[in-house]
């Protein structure tokens, strides 16, 4: 995977002609079906449609999860952390055909290749979700991901989306 590790690197590695964009909660949910507990994006830092975007989550004491995984030692499960990329992704994909969802529209996840966890991921920890788009054809959408706390890689993994119309 081609991305940068260190979060304020993308802002100077930009695409020819690109615009960037930004959003806040408000304009997130109207990209993600996802509430909470289950809405692992806070704010989009930057998204380049057609090729990458970078967001964060704010890891909380509070989130649900932490009270079975676990108590002890509270660490974000690696499957939320791929969910959260997997997120993202999906708000890149919207953004780059231009569209938002509406309640025909399914955003479905349907691979996971070279998943790998490097560090937990702690309560109080900002995770920095990086995604770049690969490849799309026919639906199907390619991402390289990988997720940072502190600058360090926390995981990585290549994602595999489809975007499909409910009857």
């Amino acid at each position: 995977m081609n991305l940068p590790t260190d979060p304020d690197s993308m802002a100077s590695a930009a695409p020819a002609g690109a615009s960037v964009s930004t959003m806040d909660i408000h304009s997130i949910l109207e990209y993600l079906p996802h509430r909470y507990p289950f809405l692992l994006v806070d704010r989009v830092l930057e998204c380049y449609p057609g090729d990458r975007i970078a967001a964060l989550k704010n890891v909380s004491i509070n989130e649900p999860f932490f009270r079975g995984h676990f108590p002890h030692h509270p660490v974000m499960p690696g499957v939320l952390i791929i969910e959260a990329l997997a997120q993202a992704a999906a708000i890149l994909s919207f953004k780059t055909m231009g569209a938002k969802p509406d309640a025909k529209s399914v955003y479905y996840f349907v691979g996971i290749d070279k998943a790998r966890f490097k560090r937990p991921v702690a309560a109080g920890d900002q995770l920095h979700l990086h995604v770049a788009l690969t490849r799309s054809s026919r639906g199907m959408w390619k991402f390289g991901a990988r997720a940072l706390v502190d600058g360090k890689l926390a995981s990585e993994a290549e994602l595999m989306c489809t975007f499909r119309t409910l009857p």
